[in-house]
């Protein structure tokens, strides 16, 4: 059952990955990877808010490892920085290596602070 909940979030979230990318990409004239960006920092504010509240596991199986797993893509982005560097871009390489990891990380302690104030939690 377990495995049934991660593929139906991924399902849900590798879609909605895409189709963010694009949307977000298409409005920005540069090669940042601004999509991908968007994906990974929402991505870890979920995961933030749903590891901060009383979820059970089949909740977890399908909106954390499933849906998160496949919206945010750490993979793309270890890709994406890479050619950015090799393209000649390496200040937006840089910029993009440490703006992922510090967003990413203050989006899943937002998402966990915003669980916290919730009632009943």
């Amino acid at each position: 059952m377990t495995l049934l909940l991660i593929a139906l979030g991924a399902a849900a979230g590798a879609p909605l990955r895409y189709l963010t990318d694009r949307a977000v990409q298409a409005r920005h004239d540069s090669v940042f990877p601004w999509g991908t960006f968007t994906v990974n920092v929402a991505g870890s504010f979920i995961l933030g808010l749903l590891a901060a509240l009383p979820v059970d596991g089949g909740v977890m199986a399908f909106a954390g490892t499933g849906f998160c797993g496949a919206l945010s893509t750490y993979s793309t982005f270890g890709y994406e920085t890479l050619r950015l560097a090799e393209t000649g871009a390496r200040s937006y390489a840089l910029l993009n290596a440490a703006a992922s990891i510090a967003a990413g990380l203050g989006a899943a302690y937002c998402g966990m602070v915003v669980a916290q104030a919730l009632p009943g939690t």
